[in-house]
């Protein structure tokens, strides 16, 4: 059902530079991050191939799955649990179950399938801001290593339409007041690390700033999504298990 599949390595230390957000002795920090979008857009291939480094030979339909992990930030323990979720119509009332807690969305549309991303402002973002007001959002265009594929091409054509054009994602992300557009491919895994370093990234600068809307903290200092931030988290040992707790 997967390609390769290489031995994990062990968890590393990650130097992040947001040491305001512990103080001493601080507990396990949780990062709960949901993956919502069509069904079909490749999530669970985003997972999996992030997670595992291999890829799906087969699209098997997600009920609802979650993956949890422990990665380092600045020497802290956060448990990363990522939930993926059924984009079909009639898990529509099961779905929002997923969303308690959530500590930031992966919204994701395939970069050649416009009705995904008309989905996006129309269905997803909605449905999100019901149940998760204030969870930051960062838009994940799938599926990049298919824009230029001759059939997926012709096929697109024959509807008379075309890839989503990465100027208009990002001024959708603007619209939507995502965190950032990111386009990632799970096949060749370009830019998949960066998709969810972001999120983790949104998630504690969130959390630092719902912290101190409340005064129990004085205002942390802002830190930039850099690629070299970005790029200094990493991911460890992964388990999966059934979804809906």
């Amino acid at each position: 059902m997967f390609g390769r599949n290489p031995k994990r390595k062990p968890p590393m230390s990650v130097a992040h530079n947001l040491k305001s957000s512990w103080g001493p002795g601080a507990p396990e920090r949780r990062v709960k991050c949901v993956l919502v979008g069509d069904g079909a857009v490749g999530k669970t291939s985003l997972v999996v191939s992030y997670t595992t480094n291999g890829y799906p030979t087969e699209y098997i339909p997600t009920a609802f799955d979650n993956f949890s992990a422990m990665v380092s930030v600045d020497g802290h323990p956060v448990r990363l649990q990522l939930c993926d979720t059924a984009g079909q119509d009639e898990f529509d009332k099961l779905r929002p179950l997923c969303y308690t807690s959530a500590d930031v969305f992966l919204l994701c549309f395939s970069v050649v399938s416009p009705a995904s991303f008309q989905n996006v402002p129309e269905k997803w973002v909605p449905e999100i801001r019901t149940y998760a007001p204030h969870a930051p959002l960062v838009l994940v265009g799938t599926q990049c290593d298919l824009r230029e594929d001759v059939k997926v091409l012709i096929d697109l054509a024959k509807y008379r339409e075309r890839p989503v054009d990465p100027a208009e994602a990002k001024d959708c992300a603007r619209e939507i007041e995502a965190v950032t557009y990111i386009e990632c491919s799970s096949l060749t895994q370009k830019n998949l690390k960066d998709v969810f370093d972001s999120a983790i990234l949104a998630s504690l600068q969130n959390y630092n700033s719902q912290k101190s809307l409340r005064g129990k903290r004085k205002k942390p200092k802002k830190y930039k999504q850099t690629p070299d931030k970005m790029k200094s988290l990493s991911k460890s040992w992964w388990k999966s298990y059934c979804c809906i707790t």
